[in-house]
């Protein structure tokens, strides 16, 4: 575990180095840049003022020209049923083994041997059918373009959504793969392949 430490910190204090020991230096880097903190639930962090100013920094940057070309933002549910998933089985499979599931709608106290109080999954809150938290909103918004688009005139819709989303890691690594994390998503509608694709190059631009 201590390979590619030093002897002794560095003049940043860093004890190991990116060569010896990549994780641990990187680790190390982001909390001691202040820019990461650790929370008490695996793969899930804590992004202090520095680190959201660079999410700062990229939402204004993109908000601005995804609006200058139509595109409305909006916001849906960060809970998704069982059966909007189910309707859409192929697209869900590549991460429904990183879906975060919610059981239950209400905690009850408890009172432990020692006398210490807690809480716990109330058993008679049991949900109807389980709500998955989301690990991407597609499922909903495929489900409301076709409510919303009732023909031609309706299009082009052009809608992005900034949102949280959980994917249930088991690998987790701070600003590269967690289990909690912050993204967009655009999703629009075209009345020809050719103003679809002329879409996603314009968007692929503003990502480069």
């Amino acid at each position: 575990p201590n390979a590619g430490k030093k002897a002794g910190a560095d003049a940043k204090g860093l004890e190991y180095t990116k060569a010896g020991n990549f994780p641990k230096w990187y680790e190390q880097v982001i909390v001691k840049s202040e820019m990461i903190d650790f929370y008490d639930i695996s793969g899930c962090y804590i992004l202090r003022p520095w680190a959201f100013s660079l999410w700062e920094a990229i939402t204004e940057f993109f908000d601005a020209r995804i609006k200058a070309i139509g595109v409305q933002n909006c916001y849906f549910p960060m809970f998704v049923s069982e059966a909007k998933l189910n309707a859409e089985k192929e697209h869900v499979e590549g991460f429904a083994k990183e879906c975060a599931v919610v059981t239950h709608h209400r905690l009850r106290s408890t009172t432990d041997a020692d006398g210490k109080s807690g809480v716990e999954p109330d058993p008679g809150a049991e949900l109807e059918e389980p709500l998955i938290v989301r690990p991407t909103s597609e499922t909903m918004i495929w489900h409301m373009f076709g409510k919303w688009i009732q023909g031609h005139r309706d299009l082009p819709l052009k809608i992005n959504q900034w949102a949280n989303v959980v994917r249930w890691e088991l690998r987790t690594r701070a600003f590269l793969r967690s289990a909690e994390f912050l993204w967009q998503e655009g999703h629009t509608a075209h009345a020809s392949i050719e103003e679809a694709d002329a879409m996603v190059m314009e968007i692929l631009g503003y990502y480069r």
